[in-house]
């Protein structure tokens, strides 16, 4: 923009996640004169990146590093435990800032549309991943597994769980998969690991590298059905993914303690128990009519995230003509990016070429006119919400915490409970409101 004709501009990004973030970072480089606050219900930033990355892949975490620098230097708020919608309206953030900007994505395990869905020990996948990674919303969950599990769905999110419920607890240094998380894993005795998808192995929605490195495991034996193992393919990215199925290898006779079965080309019909689960029956996506019985003492559902419960803010209450969700636009001065905007779908890469879509499409109408501008953002703030939010400066205080507290190996101890979060958060007065 034309530095002589470039207005103020007061933005609030409601959701600290990998497209939040990218997205507060895309403005501050199209835009010269412009305040930006991020708004998140925790008192810790980065969403998915933090509660949603598997433990033991920390090197997917380091879009975080860019992010620390945006916010060190100045260029954008942290504005933590604070949720849109129940501490302060949305109605009353647009009164507040010129630009308001939903980002606060789909967390909602996707529900199995079958009987028996709701039995005791089926658990949603998202669940699951906010339990391994420590989140404050899974503080009073603790899954019971079982000898067989049976996973449902075959994304990068069931090879996640997958992995991580046969890896050996000696396998995580530089990670932060917590020790006692691995041990009640271990002290569940899982034997057998059956993950179902209805697609055909070659069109699965994992990545071919989850599988390459489910190959290392020597205890691990792996069962899958030769015959749907071939086939022929002109896509480049199926063939090697059939080859990475193809080459999990068996350990020697003896030695494995786990079977993990995988079975393509089902679908879930009904899950059978008279408590909690006992067997789940499957149909064949085939529409042959050929049906199949697996054993389970639990069910994982790996099909996909919605709305959380309890949400308060929806997107779906912003599906009306007035909107235009290709390009982010919700109202005036109202837009979405990333989950929030075009569904639960794609990656951190994802989330970044998207951010960058909105962020050009928030410049171009403020250029146009189309953003009235004046509004006093942040400061316009009221104390109550400053007092109970906090900072940039608690997040550090909670990151300096949890990584000297790590030990065995690890590198960071998070803090589970949300109320020793704040505490933390505010055990030291920040320089800048020092008298």
């Amino acid at each position: 923009m034309n530095e002589d004709t470039e207005p103020s501009l007061t933005v609030a990004v409601v959701g600290s996640g990998a497209s939040g973030c990218y997205l507060a970072q895309s403005l501050v480089q199209k835009i010269r004169d412009i305040d930006i606050t991020i708004i998140e219900r925790l008192p810790t930033p980065y969403g998915l990146i933090r509660y949603g990355v598997a433990p033991d892949h920390q090197g997917t975490k380091t879009p975080v590093r860019q992010f620390e620098k945006m916010f060190q230097n100045g260029s954008v708020r942290f504005l933590g435990n604070i949720e849109v919608g129940r501490d302060l309206s949305l109605d009353e953030l647009r009164e507040m800032f010129d630009v308001v900007v939903l980002a606060t994505g789909m967390t909602g395990d996707r529900r199995l549309a079958v009987p028996g869905h709701d039995l005791r020990r089926v658990y949603g996948a998202g669940q699951v991943t906010r339990w391994l990674n420590e989140h404050p919303d899974a503080v009073d969950f603790e899954p019971h597994f079982g000898e067989q599990v049976a996973i449902v769905g075959n994304g990068n999110v069931a090879i996640d769980i997958l992995r991580l419920l046969i890896k050996k607890s000696d396998s995580y240094d530089r990670t932060d998969f917590a020790h006692d998380i691995r041990k009640t894993i271990e002290q569940q005795g899982i034997t057998q690991i059956t993950i179902v998808g209805r697609s055909r192995a070659a069109d699965a929605k994992f990545h071919s590298h989850m599988i390459r490195e489910l190959a290392g495991f020597d205890h691990v034996r792996y069962e899958t059905d030769p015959a749907a193992l071939v086939g022929d393919t002109d896509i480049a990215a199926a063939s090697v993914k059939l080859e990475a199925l193809r080459e999990l290898g068996v350990p020697p006779l003896g030695t494995e303690s786990v079977t993990v079965r995988f079975l393509f080309g089902w679908v879930p019909e009904c899950v059978h128990g008279v408590d909690s689960v006992e067997f789940v029956d499957f149909v064949a996506a085939d529409g042959s009519g050929c049906r199949l019985r697996v054993d389970a003492d639990s069910v994982v559902t790996a099909i996909g995230f919605e709305e959380r419960d309890g949400a308060t803010l929806r997107r779906s209450e912003f599906e009306d003509t007035t909107s235009d969700l290709a390009q982010g636009f919700l109202g005036a001065g109202l837009f979405c990016v990333g989950w929030f905007r075009n569904g639960p779908q794609g990656g951190i890469p994802e989330a970044r070429k998207d951010a960058k879509m909105v962020a050009t499409s928030i410049e171009k109408m403020v250029i146009d006119g189309m953003v009235s501008t004046g509004r006093a953002g942040f400061d316009a703030l009221p104390i109550s919400i400053l007092a109970k939010g906090t900072n940039y400066h608690g997040w550090s205080l909670i990151d300096r915490h949890e990584t000297g507290a790590a030990d065995g190996g690890l590198v960071r101890r998070k803090i589970r409970d949300l109320e020793t979060l704040i505490q933390v958060a505010r055990s030291e007065v920040p320089p800048e409101s020092r008298s």
